[in-house]
């Protein structure tokens, strides 16, 4: 039951996987919960433009959030798509060295992945990698068991399922236009559509990604030097026209700020390749066919069997880093009451990869930051 002084216990800014994965924790502890998403449709951001990739938690510092969450997120995500139905494909990736110089790069992922309790990583040998992959360059790979893709959309809708079985609502087509604390607590939260109107709520929880500075903002009282400056790294993909080369994801060494342009086969079969990094002034979706030139030559590294023409312009999508270029890469901001002291708020800030497998485990650390 809400509170007998305001219209829900929580309300969640964002129908992404983070803040639906936020709603569904929020319920699952017996609060009435209200998801209220600006687009027409839930997952329409950064949850609808990314790889569909289940990461096994490798790369990320030690103690780090974003280590601690994708390892726990990804052991809660199997289980939960088993009991949805949701399709998923635990095909394994290979981290590969294509020259000798990348080989130290291999042993240093290899021990930060023990460091982060990742199962089952081995070390590959070329020939162990050729009788994986026979199309396959690599001098040494790495393999992680764990790793996968899988439907991101149905993993979306089953989330909202449970919030909605647990007497809670997703409101779409409902952007939040402020919110200001009541004097007994809690938050009177404005919003737009076709239906503007204002609602009440104990709890409030900030996760609309690439909005999360904007909406902020519009928090009355919320310090303003404490919200980090928004930076779009965008995203382009390439799919591939012809039959997909390898069955596990392969990954080269990571770039700084990202993993690196990637292959995957996606649950259809299709192949893709991406995404890369190129930072923009403004959120941008379109694919310039351009960049193709970059891609033949990275991925050559590894599949030098890519014929000439056979990459398709394919989609973008936008990360909500809170870096820019040449910048160290931060962990995850989950800013509650100690950060900004604002009772009864969380607010979420540069959820990007991997945000998607770190969903669940997010939505549990956001449940007990408001000791709920």
């Amino acid at each position: 039951m809400a509170g007998a002084d305001t219209d829900f216990d929580a309300i969640i800014v964002g129908a992404g996987a983070v803040g639906l994965a936020c709603g569904r924790a929020l319920a699952l502890r017996g609060l009435t919960v209200a998801v209220l998403e600006a687009e027409d449709a839930i997952g329409q951001g950064v949850s609808s433009r990314n790889s569909e990739v289940a990461h096994g938690g490798l790369y990320y510092p030690t103690g780090s959030l974003r280590a601690r969450f994708c390892v726990a997120g990804r052991r809660m995500l199997y289980p939960f798509l088993d009991a949805h139905g949701v399709t998923y494909d635990k095909c394994g990736k290979l981290v590969v060295a294509t020259e000798e110089a990348e080989v130290p790069r291999l042993e240093g992922i290899l021990n930060q992945a023990r460091i982060n309790d990742v199962e089952g990583m081995r070390w590959l040998s070329a020939a162990e990698v050729h009788a994986l992959e026979p199309d396959l360059r690599a001098v040494a790979a790495l393999i992680s068991p764990e790793s996968g893709i899988f439907d991101s959309h149905g993993y979306m809708v089953a989330l909202r399922g449970e919030i909605e079985g647990r007497d809670g609502a997703v409101v779409t087509g409902t952007p939040v236009l402020g919110a200001t604390p009541l004097g007994g607590g809690g938050y009177a939260v404005r919003t737009g559509g076709r239906d503007p109107t204002t609602v009440t709520t104990r709890l409030l929880v900030t996760a609309p990604g690439l909005s999360a500075q904007d909406v902020a903002a519009r928090i009355e009282g919320f310090p303003a030097d404490l919200i980090p400056r928004a930076h779009y790294g965008k995203g382009s993909y390439f799919a591939l026209n012809g039959r997909a080369p390898f069955k596990r994801l392969v990954y080269p060494p990571p770039i700084p700020g990202a993993l690196g342009v990637h292959y995957r086969r996606d649950l259809g079969g299709q192949a893709r390749f991406g995404p890369d990094l190129e930072y923009v002034e403004a959120p941008d979706y379109r694919v310039d066919p351009g960049r193709a030139d970059g891609f033949y030559r990275y991925i050559r590294r590894f599949w030098p069997g890519l014929p000439d023409g056979a990459l398709v312009p394919d989609y973008a999508g936008v990360r909500p880093k809170i870096h820019g270029p040449g910048e160290a890469q931060p962990d995850f901001r989950l800013d509650g009451q100690p950060a900004h002291g604002l009772p009864g708020l969380v607010a979420l800030f540069g959820i990007e990869s991997p945000g998607l497998t770190s969903s669940l485990a997010i939505g549990e650390a956001v449940a007990d930051l408001l000791d709920a």
